[in-house]
């Protein structure tokens, strides 16, 4: 069976700090019960508590929580008949420890009690039952959209852009909260949280979201995967997000009564509005959403913001000191470069993680590389424009020692071995369409100095230019046979050319 990530047994050990039963922390991670109430068993043999020691890596818990490996094989035990444990459980006074007790004295090599209560409630669960949710002051907050838009006018074009209507509602007391966003996007929808739970002037013990694809990756009727930027927002929070089971809009009454009030308290009361702003239209939703938190019901004889004063807003969890920042994660592959590519900019890694998969934090000013749950590289973001943001500690060494070479510091080594030198090297990186294609040849020629002497490496510079050679291995080449000692022969060094047809300098005067 494959072992869970380190970051997820975390978020076990976390949620278990907070009460929650194996259960719920299996729906909010997408992990089986089972597996739950394993890592809390093997958190508690080895003392660990939330929160973990700072100093404890990932490896170092995956040691203590894994120090060996079980080969045990489970024997096969005899199977009660859970039809009849059911019916005798609907009985007064008959409880699941007196039923197991009689089980064990027919088997006494049978199931455990922890076990056979597993198995039942497994069994249990194929069952349909309607239930009636019991909805605890200040443990679920239930999140989702109105499937209704609202028109907002574009006041330069005349355009007509349809704003989406978020809707959150706590379980006990039903106090809502209501906003126009421009989109179902993962930014709106986490900024929307932001704001509600600023509204509610805390964090619930729960989110219970709908199966949105901004904030959970995979819809599993068993294992639903929650967004890594959804479920990071919800550790800052300090909360768990539970999404209901797909097609079980039963799971989630509580928002879809909401959603169907703010549609008919809300959107109605809009319809013959116009609005030029999304600032303006959620001004106006304000307005109605304050009447409506304000309203005495009937049945109740309180309104939602009373039950909300008495109920839920005493058991909410302070808010950190800090909202939450928005930041995307993204898994990227770092590349032979040492470079990962974020929205088309590339930002250096360590030259040791070549080829590794690392998870890549993004936010609107930073960007954060993490490789099994440590920071490893952080920069700047900067726009897309195809270019290498490069840290000098991440490359190789013998990588540091050729960025160390720059068009200024070629030319300023050229001109001290040279006037010809010097000039050699300016033509050829102003030849190249970029200066750095020439870096290597003139780095080469350069280097000839310490083999040949600065004399001879100028003078053959100069044979060089004079027979446009533009490449260290013409100029190597001039230096091994000796070429740039052969003086060009001139004109006035020969005897005057005398001819009939040569008619001389006087001729002209």
């Amino acid at each position: 069976m494959k072992r869970l990530a380190m970051r997820k047994i975390k978020e076990v050990i976390r949620l278990g700090a907070q009460g929650l039963s194996p259960g719920r922390i299996g729906e909010s991670l997408g992990i089986g019960r089972t597996t739950v109430q394993e890592c809390l068993g093997r958190a508690r043999a080895a003392g660990l508590s939330w929160p973990l020691p700072e100093e404890l890596s990932d490896a170092d818990l995956e040691h203590r929580l894994y120090p060996r490996a079980t080969g045990a094989v489970r024997g096969s035990f005899p199977q009660p008949d859970w039809a009849y444990v059911h019916r005798e459980l609907k009985r007064k006074g008959v409880t699941l420890a007196l039923l197991w007790e009689e089980y064990r004295s027919v088997h006494p090599d049978g199931y455990a009690y922890s076990r056979y209560c597993e198995l039942y409630r497994r069994w249990e669960g194929c069952l349909s039952p309607v239930m009636r949710q019991r909805h605890v002051a200040g443990e679920r907050l239930f999140v989702d959209y109105s499937g209704t838009t609202l028109d907002v006018i574009c006041a330069k074009t005349g355009e007509i852009k349809s704003a989406q209507l978020f809707v959150a509602t706590l379980g006990a007391s039903n106090y809502t909260y209501v906003e126009a966003t421009w989109t179902q996007s993962l930014a709106d929808w986490i900024a929307s949280h932001v704001r509600a739970f600023e509204f509610f002037g805390g964090a619930p013990a729960q989110v219970v979201s709908d199966n949105l694809k901004s904030g959970v990756t995979k819809a599993c009727f068993y294992e639903p995967t929650i967004n890594r930027t959804y479920g990071d927002m919800a550790a800052h929070y300090d909360t768990a997000i539970v999404p209901a089971r797909p097609y079980k809009p039963k799971d989630k009454a509580k928002v879809e009564g909401a959603v169907l009030i703010a549609q008919r308290w809300i959107i109605a009361r809009l319809r013959n509005q116009r609005f030029f702003s999304l600032d303006d239209l959620n001004a106006a939703i304000r307005d109605l959403n304050n009447q409506l938190n304000s309203k005495i019901t009937r049945h109740l004889g309180t309104s939602r913001r009373g039950l909300f004063e008495q109920l839920d807003q005493p058991a909410l969890k302070p808010l950190p000191v800090e909202p939450y920042t928005y930041a995307e994660w993204k898994q990227c592959s770092v590349a032979l470069d040492y470079h990962i590519d974020v929205d088309r900019h590339y930002y250096s890694v360590p030259h040791q993680l070549l080829r590794q998969k690392l998870w890549v934090r993004i936010t609107a000013r930073t960007i954060e590389a993490f490789h099994k749950a440590k920071r490893v590289a952080a920069h700047a973001r900067i726009s897309s424009n195809y270019q290498h943001t490069t840290v000098r500690e991440h490359m190789p060494s013998h990588h540091r020692k050729y960025a160390d070479w720059t068009p200024e510091r070629l030319r300023r080594q050229a001109s001290r071995i040279g006037p010809n030198a010097g000039t050699l090297v300016e033509v050829i990186m102003r030849e190249r369409r970029h200066p750095e294609q020439g870096f290597r040849a003139s780095m080469g020629i350069v280097r000839l100095a310490k083999s040949y002497g600065p004399e001879r490496l100028d003078a053959a510079c100069e044979r060089a230019l004079e027979i446009n050679a533009r490449s260290y291995a013409s100029v190597k080449s001039i230096l091994n046979n000796n070429l740039e000692r052969r003086r060009r022969e001139r004109a006035t060094d020969g005897p005057a050319i005398t001819h009939p047809n040569i008619r001389g300098a006087k001729y002209f005067h």
